[in-house]
């Protein structure tokens, strides 16, 4: 087979493939060993972009009309927690000409609330895995289409266990982790899928009727957040370094308030107008928090000791051990101005800035 434009895995960040793909070459690989009578040990499964990708078969079994394969998901340079899982495919044909029916089983969640494009009660299998999986199998078996159906069920041994680490529970996925992928290939770092999550996030909100929404950092942020807030786990949104860009969101769908939760580390950045505060892209300028702590009236050497700071923490520590007032209520209202200004001045924002034991260091909402 020529495949002059398979995607080739980069020297320096690896590319990994989705759970969609992975079931997709399963699949694939299931039908070919019916079809061969044969182990099949790799597949080329054809992407969205209609490139093809090589995919290794990690295990294959099958008889006369009917098969069972699985592929070991590899998630590149960017491993998230469905890294290194085995996705499976039983493939079984039916009566049903020229069909071809996608379920899922075992660990594949299920849909519990609107919102995410996908049916309520059945598998979390998202539309272009589906659609990989149904062309690649024309491709295939076209042959056999002409007089049989071909039933595909997706299972993941490990997904029960795997789904509570990823996102599916605040999503309303229950019992399993979801299949997703929009290009078929994992890109390291990926921002356009954060960005995706994000989005997704916020429309399941609207969908459960829902109008507010907890902005947080990350997941101990989160959690000290559910403490003082009363919301249901929905409408819990991990921003995580995309502050500007999930604010902004917020504004174009309609959220009706936001609560911006954080530790000195990420919210230093936002006070400053960074918009993406990832630790690699952006430092903390100690020379802007020098300012902060000169409008509160302190003393020099202070300052200077500011200004040498390691880290944003370190400055909390400072700010702390010398009783300097009003310093964290200026790091809530320089981040209140600036995802004010990021949401288009849509979005009533509510600031919460917390130690690392979950207290309440400052906060600063609407007037």
């Amino acid at each position: 087979m020529n495949t002059p434009d398979v995607e080739k895995e980069k020297t320096k960040m690896k590319t990994g493939y989705t759970t969609g793909s992975s079931a997709t070459a399963a699949a694939k690989a299931a039908l070919l060993s019916i079809i061969n009578q044969k182990e099949i040990e790799s597949v080329y499964i054809l992407l969205p972009k209609k490139s093809y990708l090589q995919i290794p078969i990690h295990s294959c079994k099958f008889e006369l009309d009917k098969a069972k394969c699985s592929v070991i998901k590899n998630g590149g340079d960017d491993p998230d927690v469905t890294h290194g899982a085995e996705i499976i495919v039983d493939l079984s044909f039916t009566e049903k000409v020229n069909e071809i029916e996608i379920d899922g089983g075992e660990g594949v969640g299920t849909v519990t609330k609107p919102g995410l494009g996908l049916e309520i009660n059945k598998a979390a299998i998202n539309p272009v895995p589906k659609r990989m999986i149904t062309e690649n199998l024309r491709e295939a078996g076209e042959e056999i289409l002409l007089e049989k159906g071909i039933k595909v069920i997706i299972s993941v041994p490990k997904g029960k266990e795997l789904g509570p680490k990823t996102d599916n529970p605040r999503l309303g996925v229950t019992n399993g982790i979801s299949i997703l992928g929009t290009s078929g290939i994992v890109i390291p770092f990926s921002t356009a899928s954060y960005a995706a999550s994000i989005r997704q996030n916020l429309d399941v909100v609207i969908a459960a009727g829902d109008d507010t929404v907890v902005l947080a950092t990350g997941g101990r942020s989160e959690d000290f957040a559910k403490k003082i807030v009363d919301l249901p786990v929905h409408c819990f949104v991990q921003m995580g370094d995309f502050s500007g860009y999930t604010i902004q969101q917020c504004g174009r769908k309609d959220i009706k308030r936001a609560y911006v939760v954080g530790f000195i580390g990420k919210l230093a950045k936002m006070a400053a107008g960074v918009k993406q505060t990832h630790v690699k892209g952006s430092k903390v300028d100690m020379g802007f928090l020098a300012e902060l702590a000169r409008k509160c009236n302190v003393d020099e050497n202070i300052i200077q000791e500011i200004k040498k700071a390691n880290t944003a923490r370190h400055v909390s520590e400072i700010i702390q051990e010398n009783k300097i007032e009003g310093f964290f209520d200026l790091i809530c209202e320089e981040t209140y101005k600036h995802m004010r200004k990021h949401s288009e001045e849509k979005v009533p924002i509510d600031v919460v800035l917390f130690d690392f034991g979950g207290n309440i260091l400052a906060r600063k909402s609407e007037e």
